[in-house]
């Protein structure tokens, strides 16, 4: 599909705010880590304190100066997983971790990869553990201008709630993969039928490494643009979003510069739509904010050049 060139819309005092929110929310980690390891190779990481708690598992890992590393009786995929799972039911209890997921991640090398063990998903920021989610932006092609739609996430969320965040977007499973994902996503997080969301273009992927309440969140996000028909009305078929809200992309750009009220977008949807501002000429390449947005999208490659 032809690239779809918009004119620039943000000015630079609005790409000046943007920069200013998000590189404080997406800040690389303040705190120090320790490797959780399998074998040799690193599988996640975790602070000082969840470090101490963990020790307390001797038949499951073995703390010392290099880090964690899994005891080694537990040497396959199986039964590392095992392991995790009654771990992380543990702390599930104590109320370590956020609200209970039911939904396994494939903790790999990289994706696809056969992975080392599957862990809850609400255990992976705690464990510091590598994950990916998709994300699509749902825009709509007018003849003078383009919009975008937003959801809203609904009060029952686990994290974030009540933010605003992209049209789709979600963690990928253990067995799954991003077009399944996709096509599953878009369906119960705003109706979108098999056939539409099929025409999702994937446009790249985007990095997040920061310091969270709930540990480290190390994530992939893989992009998508999808233009959606100008009579599509999106519909939440999960109850997983209480709201939809149509915007111009100046809107767009307003909102994700917000810290703080009702409207503030999640960080992980302003870098979204940040990635869609930049890719489509609506931010000028030119401005003195532009770098420092640029390296908000790969924040350990920016970090290597510093």
């Amino acid at each position: 599909m032809k690239q779809f060139r918009i004119r620039q819309v943000i000015d630079d005092d609005a790409a000046g705010k943007i920069l200013e929110r998000l590189g404080r929310a997406l800040a690389p980690p303040e705190r120090v880590y320790r490797p959780l390891r399998v074998g040799s190779t690193i599988a996640g990481w975790l602070d000082a304190g969840r470090v101490a708690r963990i020790a307390q598992f001797g038949a499951v890992f073995a703390v010392n100066s290099d880090g964690v590393a899994f005891h080694p009786a537990l040497r396959d995929e199986a039964a590392r997983s095992e392991a995790m799972a009654g771990i992380a039911a543990t702390l599930a209890a104590e109320g370590a971790l956020t609200p209970w997921r039911d939904e396994l991640y494939a903790v790999a090398p990289t994706f696809g990869a056969p992975p080392w063990f599957r862990l809850e998903r609400a255990a992976a920021r705690y464990f510091g553990v590598h994950t990916w989610a998709v994300h699509v932006n749902g825009v709509v092609r007018g003849a003078t201008a383009a919009t975008m739609w937003l959801a809203r996430r609904s009060a029952d969320k686990a994290i974030d709630p009540l933010h605003l965040d992209n049209l789709v977007g979600g963690g990928i499973a253990a067995g799954t993969g991003i077009p399944e994902t996709l096509v599953k996503e878009a369906w119960e997080e705003a109706g979108i039928p098999r056939t539409l969301a099929a025409q999702a273009q994937c446009v790249g992927a985007l990095h997040i490494h920061r310091d969270q309440p709930d540990g480290l969140q190390s994530e992939t996000i893989f992009v998508h643009d999808l233009w959606l028909p100008e009579e599509f009305v999106p519909s939440n078929q999960d109850g997983e979003a209480n709201e939809h809200r149509r915007v111009a992309l100046e809107e767009a750009a307003r909102l994700i510069a917000l810290a703080d009220g009702r409207d503030v977008v999640t960080a992980d949807a302003s870098l979204v739509i940040l990635d869609f501002l930049l890719r489509h000429g609506a931010i000028d390449p030119a401005s003195p904010a532009c770098p420092g947005l640029r390296d908000l999208l790969h924040p350990q490659a920016a970090a290597r050049r510093a």
